[in-house]
């Protein structure tokens, strides 16, 4: 897809350093997909920063801090100029680099009458956003996405969905192949992701935990999918990448042609779900999500059945985590972890380090 990428130095970027932080910050997020983004203005949040984000008269996609120098009227509430911004309350105009063009009066532009912009590119139909420094920013970091635009390969997506709850918890979530035996009754599981043994792999990006389970029936989600009679060997592969990206992988063969050396067959289904967790604040998260899979590309009937299939499973995550967020912040004895966490509490250790190795960079860079 074509994108566009925006730089502009603001030191600004770590006014945060001396504070506690809770995100990685050079990193890319999901801001929106890509429909979402117009030429009205309108306020999102990412990292619990308030954020204008529009399209130019141009089509450029443009994310500058919502919020005018002079008295700090959200931009959102201003209007478009062409390529330029206009505040709503005495016209300050701002450029798509996040620079004042124009101000009130007959003196010179104030030196500081500007707003950090933020880089941004269009990419699987999606608008991803840098949220560190904009000199660090590098649209070949975006996480990569085999086989999308494979007309060979089927899509199907939902609108993102807003949760209550902290983006660890989903990551945590997205590193449990155990939890579908519980949740996912009625769709993902059987009784073999009960108790089949995981493996947990820490790869450089990321954690994942994944399992062969041999010789079962299909679960009923994909019973309805797969393109072989009787029992499967199923692959659960569970992947988040720092700093909360998620591939999960669903390999269903026949019996007999799975496993780590196992041949597969031709009537193999592989499904690749792909989910971003944008955090909006502490305790909030955008969730976005799609899956690809490499049968019938063209068949709408089957992308609408997973759509809806899926968008109902993962309202059942959502119901359990949003309630988990409550008992985690109210809790009044301790909570316990138990063998199967192993991956989800190794991503969270190395994704702490590499925020604290950011935030104490960012200290000596203020210094």
């Amino acid at each position: 897809m074509v994108g566009s990428i925006i730089r502009h130095h603001d030191p600004r970027y770590d006014l945060k350093s001396g504070v506690e932080q809770l995100f990685l910050k050079n990193a890319w997020y999901v801001a929106a997909w890509d429909y979402e983004i117009t030429s009205d203005l309108q306020q999102i949040l990412v990292l619990g920063e308030k954020i204008c984000i529009f399209r130019t008269a141009s089509g450029e996609i443009t994310a500058l801090e919502d919020a005018c120098p002079h008295r700090k009227l959200p931009l959102s509430k201003g209007r478009i100029k062409g390529n330029t911004v206009e505040c709503g309350y005495h016209g300050l105009t701002f450029d798509c680099a996040g620079q004042c063009v124009w101000a009130p009066g007959t003196g010179r532009i104030p030196s500081n009458a500007s707003v950090h912009a933020y880089p941004l590119f269009e990419k699987y139909g999606l608008v991803w956003i840098w949220m560190g420094n904009p000199a660090l920013a590098d649209p070949h970091d975006i996480f990569d996405i085999a086989n999308y635009g494979d007309p060979a390969w089927g899509i199907n997506c939902g609108e993102a969905m807003e949760l209550d709850c902290d983006y660890l918890l989903m990551c945590d979530n997205l590193l449990d192949p155990t939890h579908v035996a519980w949740v996912h009754q009625s769709s993902f599981a059987t009784a073999a992701t009960k108790d089949t043994p995981l493996r947990v792999t820490k790869t450089d990006d990321g954690v994942i935990v994944h399992r062969w389970m041999m010789d079962h029936e299909p679960a009923p989600f994909y019973k309805k999918v797969v393109e072989f009679e009787g029992n499967c060997d199923r692959l659960q592969h569970y992947e988040v990448r720092y700093p909360s990206h998620a591939l999960i992988k669903a390999v269903f063969t026949p019996a007999g042609t799975g496993g780590l050396d196992g041949p597969l067959h031709e009537n193999t289904f592989i499904m690749d779900s792909y989910n971003f967790m944008t955090p909006t604040t502490a305790g909030k998260t955008r969730y976005y999500w799609f899956q690809m899979r490499n049968i019938r590309p063209d068949d709408e009937a089957l992308s609408k059945m997973m759509t809806e299939d899926v968008q109902h499973a993962f309202e059942e995550d959502c119901d359990v985590l949003n309630a988990v967020q409550i008992g985690m912040a109210n809790k009044t004895s301790p909570h316990i972890d138990l063998p199967i966490d192993g991956g989800q509490l190794r991503f969270r250790r190395h994704l702490q380090a590499m925020i604290n190795e950011e935030q104490q960079v960012d200290r000596q860079m203020a210094e």
